[in-house]
């Protein structure tokens, strides 16, 4: 019995001694982190979100899908099938020279006359107005003979052609009636990345097809157009052939875009569709519409974005802290440009204009088409690293604010044709067009009669009529004093004769 009682004593005693011990160790533990605070264990304890972001409003009825059907519905009927014919043509084909040439004839080589085939394209266009106003893509008309619209009720009308403008691939097309369906323009500056859109259009050459995508980003510059003017809308609507001219609309029925643009490696649909603006489109439509051409504003600056100049090694050269990280980099101003003159200078950046932020080369773009030559815009833009704000007078391509009329080649008031075989053998000619009628123009005014032959122009050999048109085009978008055309050449008598075309508008 007193064996049992001692036993138990000591058990009792063993139990003791170790709570004591483990309540010693928790307080000695509790005392060392008694000035340390816990450790967190919740996640957002650990990564702390910013307080600013908002979420979107979700609820059981914003879940619901979205309707597209009184959308699809409005856009159809003001969407158009075009088709553009370009009819057969005599050419004139320059051979590349063979050894008899280099010793009995041109070492240039021989050119021959050949006989081109019709070429029919296709693609879309979108109403405006009610008297039959179309905006398509230039590159869906551009050197058309005949132009047919196909209304959505298979009415068909012939298109003539208002104005073209390739810098950003746009074109207006006029059909004669009246009370045709439109599409009311709705505001792209207000769309935002994620909603809704639907491409509306006739591709594969069939009737009007809708598809519906969201927008996947805004003001993409791809270099499709080689000087224009590029600020696209991106979405993963599908868009195919044919859909070029269509429409971008957003879910309330707004034109919000034209469609131009498929970006795929196979020429079909693969993800990616580009369109234009509707900020860009109603500014270039209208200038078509009420000058003939558009009034584009330039400011007068080159230069890129600067999130690609980062990665050049002239950047590196520099190393020069700049205090931004996007908006454009001025590498050069232009002599007698918008921005000579002004507080504006080499290794600015620009990161915005008249309140709007630029970011990059193509948001500068497409904020500078929306003005007119003569408008006044304030810039802001970084230098030193302080910001500052100019302010400017838009000036156009020749340097002045005046309204630029259409400088197509009837101006010169000139008819010209390809050199015959005779006059080729009687004046040993190669190269040249031939004046084929003058009427009252700028060639009358410089003196020129029928018959004369043009061998060079502004420097360049003429072999055909479309040399004549680019070396026309460079010299009217040059300043007013280089606006002219020297040329040189023959009569059918043999004798030789220079003029010099003046082409500056009264």
């Amino acid at each position: 019995m007193k064996r049992a009682t001692k036993n138990i004593f000591v058990v009792c005693l063993i139990a003791l001694l170790s709570s004591g011990v483990a309540g010693l160790t928790t307080y000695t533990i509790m005392k060392q982190s008694g000035d340390k605070e816990l450790t967190a264990t919740s996640y957002n304890d650990m990564f702390r979100q910013n307080p600013d972001v908002k979420l979107a409003g979700f609820n059981a009825v914003d879940a619901g899908p979205v309707d597209f059907t009184l959308a699809a519905e409005n856009s159809v009927h003001a969407v158009v099938h075009i088709t553009s014919t370009e009819l057969s043509k005599t050419k004139t084909i320059q051979q590349a020279p063979d050894l008899f040439d280099f010793f009995f004839g041109d070492p240039s080589g021989r050119q021959r006359q050949v006989q081109t085939q019709p070429r029919v394209g296709f693609g879309s266009g979108v109403i405006i107005s009610k008297d039959g106003y179309i905006v398509t893509n230039n590159h869906v008309i551009e050197n058309a003979d005949e132009i047919s619209v196909k209304l959505n009720d298979n009415s068909v009308y012939a298109g003539r052609v208002i104005g073209t403008d390739p810098a950003t691939d746009l074109a207006l097309v006029k059909i004669e009636g009246d009370s045709f369906p439109t599409i009311p323009i709705g505001d792209s500056d207000a769309l935002k990345v994620g909603e809704w859109v639907l491409a509306v259009g006739n591709p594969f050459n069939l009737t009007s097809t809708v598809t519906a995508g969201i927008v996947s980003a805004k003001a993409r510059s791809l270099g499709v157009y080689s000087g224009g003017v590029e600020s696209f809308i991106q979405t993963d609507a599908a868009i195919n052939r044919g859909n070029s001219g269509g429409a971008l609309v957003n879910a309330k029925g707004e034109l919000i875009g034209i469609n131009a643009v498929l970006s795929s490696p196979t020429g079909a649909y693969a993800g990616y569709g580009f369109a234009i603006p509707t900020s860009i489109m109603t500014k270039v439509v209208g200038d078509l519409k009420q000058f003939g051409t558009v009034q584009r504003a330039l400011l007068g600056i080159k230069g890129g974005s600067f999130s690609d100049y980062r990665q050049s090694d002239e950047y590196k050269k520099k190393d020069k802290d700049f205090g931004v990280n996007e908006g454009v980099y001025i590498s050069e101003i232009v002599d007698g440009g918008s921005a000579d003159g002004a507080d504006i200078k080499v290794d600015d950046v620009i990161i915005g204009l008249d309140g709007r932020s630029v970011k990059s080369m193509a948001d500068l773009q497409e904020a500078l088409a929306r003005h007119r030559p003569g408008d006044k815009v304030k810039v802001k833009l970084v230098r030193d690293k302080k910001e500052r704000t100019v302010e400017i007078t838009l000036k156009n391509e020749q340097g002045t604010t005046k309204v630029v009329k259409p400088t197509g080649m009837e101006t010169l008031g000139a008819a010209f044709q390809e050199l015959s075989d005779d006059l080729k053998k009687q004046l040993r000619l190669n190269t040249g067009i031939q004046v084929s009628g003058v009427e009252s123009g700028k060639m009358s005014d410089a003196g020129i009669r029928k018959g004369f032959i043009i061998q060079k122009a502004n420097g360049r050999t003429i072999r055909s009529l479309k040399d004549l048109e680019e070396v026309f085009n460079l010299a009217v978008k040059s300043p007013e004093t280089d606006q002219v055309l020297f040329l040189s050449g023959v009569y059918p008598s043999g004798r030789r004769a220079n003029y010099a075309v003046d082409l500056v508008q009264e």
